[in-house]
């Protein structure tokens, strides 16, 4: 028994026992002197942190990225040179359950990608879905309170859900996504997932052009019904994750291919619609994929807590080559994402080694909770200094991006170019049949609580993105569809008004 590993306490002391308190005779109360129990119980009270307040139950894994194709004409960031192998942590999530949440619920997910480049971290967070909800970070905080629990019963609530996504028109194509065939995933293998926002990229010459991320399965979509999922549900909870990491562990690594779309300066500034709202589409025969290479995972992480609960990304984190945009959704999770990884994990998180750059690190961030690199010794603090000490590199600098106009608050429904139903209505007739009978299905069974008045503004939606979907709905809702065709012909604010609940 020599070799197994002996018990320490926390700074490295011997523990002569483990299992058993210190007490004032065999019956007496516990002593205080008992500190190697003081300790285990304060470290347990701590060990749980606050958990994401969307994306909480997530599983990861480890991979790498193969640059297989030549997009040096569109960015000279290293990562994406032709032949560049690059490891990378990938993060999957749904995103309006808590961390103890069933996987298989009808939900986006989350794919946050941590790529370790020589150039520093690249983050690239997204979703499966191309698009998104909202489109101005202003409703951010207010999307995720109407997914989350109601304050009065505690339960989640599918009449907050259909009231804030019906009040908000450029909804309606991610909802269209997220209750067709499509929102319940059969695992994340199974699935693709895009970078959603639009991004900069910004070559040798500093020419910009503005892409979009897409990483599609080579392993085939697949989904699960309802009911499929309810079962699954019923019989274990971390289904995705242990399909993940299962696959894994036996040598099946999953696969993607990375493809960019490409937009000109030019292109942008006369496309029909604003090239920068997330919750449009870039059309594929407009903008063809255009492919980079090969996303793999192929190691699964030695410990959940460590490297997939503390795994902290953020779409600031940037490389040269790659740079952002007018994306109003983007520019507020810039600041978001990094400033809740602040709260949750501390200052120092991008010192745990799942979110530390493989490249030398010199920011002049100092102190702080955590901190556990020698915090610089004793090497200048500030900047400017006398020393030569981490002086700026502006050859990497982003080039520089012509504005106009005055600063408001501009509300995109007053833009003439905008049309929040044509995409959805695109989408519907592209569907099968089936997948058309699967859609209707499941909006009519999650609606099945709501009000109806709600209904009725869903519906007419449906009939503006399509009349047929429109009519298809307003059926299995049981609705008036003479009701349904006057309320499509209202402008916004007049459907708003005329589909408020009656108070009296």
């Amino acid at each position: 028994m020599s070799d197994h590993k002996k018990l320490t306490n926390e700074v490295g002391a011997p523990v002569p026992d483990n299992e058993n308190s210190i007490t004032a005779g065999p019956r007496g109360p516990v002593a205080m002197q008992d500190v190697w129990l003081m300790e285990k119980m304060a470290h347990f009270n701590r060990e749980v942190i606050p958990e994401r307040r969307m994306h909480a139950k997530g599983w990861g894994a480890y991979g790498k990225l193969t640059v297989t194709h030549d997009i040096s004409q569109y960015t000279k960031a290293k990562v994406l040179q032709p032949g560049v192998e690059t490891e990378l942590f990938i993060r999957f999530s749904t995103v309006a359950g808590e961390r103890g949440a069933a996987d298989c619920e009808r939900d986006i997910r989350g794919t946050a990608v941590k790529f370790y480049t020589e150039e520093g971290n690249w983050d690239l967070v997204g979703n499966n879905t191309p698009t998104f909800f909202i489109r101005d970070v202003h409703n951010f905080s207010d999307l995720n309170r109407a997914v989350k629990r109601d304050p009065r019963t505690g339960r989640r609530s599918p009449q907050n859900n259909w009231d804030y996504w019906t009040l908000l028109p450029e909804c309606f194509h991610q909802v269209t996504v997220v209750m067709s065939d499509r929102g319940i995933p059969a695992s994340f293998r199974n699935m693709h997932f895009f970078g959603e926002h639009t991004y900069s990229f910004y070559n040798e010459k500093n020419e910009r052009v503005w892409c979009k991320f897409h990483f599609k399965t080579q392993q085939g979509i697949k989904n699960l019904t309802n009911k499929e999922a309810a079962e699954i549900n019923g019989m274990d909870r971390e289904y995705h994750g242990k399909d993940l990491y299962e696959a894994i562990e036996r040598g099946d690594y999953p696969k993607w291919t990375m493809y960019v779309q490409i937009m000109t300066e030019e292109q942008a500034k006369n496309h029909y619609e604003n090239p920068f709202d997330i919750t449009k589409i870039w059309r594929h025969a407009e903008y063809p994929l255009i492919e980079v290479g090969v996303l793999e995972l192929n190691r699964n992480p030695e410990n959940y807590f460590a490297e997939v609960e503390q795994a902290a990304f953020t779409p600031a984190h940037v490389v040269p080559g790659i740079g952002f945009s007018p994306d109003r959704f983007l520019q507020g999770r810039l600041f978001s994402y990094g400033d809740a990884q602040r709260y949750r994990l501390g200052v120092n998180h991008n010192q745990i080694p799942v979110n530390r750059a493989k490249v030398e690190v010199n920011e002049y961030h100092r102190d702080g909770a955590m901190r556990v690199d020698g915090n610089y010794g004793g090497a200048p603090a500030y900047t400017p200094n006398s020393y030569g000490v981490w002086t700026a590199q502006p050859e990497v600098m982003e080039p520089p991006l012509d504005l106009e106009g005055a600063l408001y608050r501009y509300d995109p429904k007053d833009d003439p170019t905008d049309d929040c139903f044509r995409a959805g209505g695109d989408l519907w007739r592209v569907m099968t049949e089936e997948q058309k009978k699967a859609l209707i299905a499941n909006t009519a069974e999650d609606m099945a609580s709501v009000t109806e008045n709600i209904k009725y503004r869903h519906a007419a939606h449906c009939y503006l993105a399509d009349p047929e979907y429109g009519r298809r709905f307003t059926e299995a809702a049981g609705l008036d569809m003479d009701k349904v065709v006057e309320l499509s012909k209202l402008d916004h604010q007049g459907l708003v008004q005329a589909t408020m609940p009656d108070v009296r």
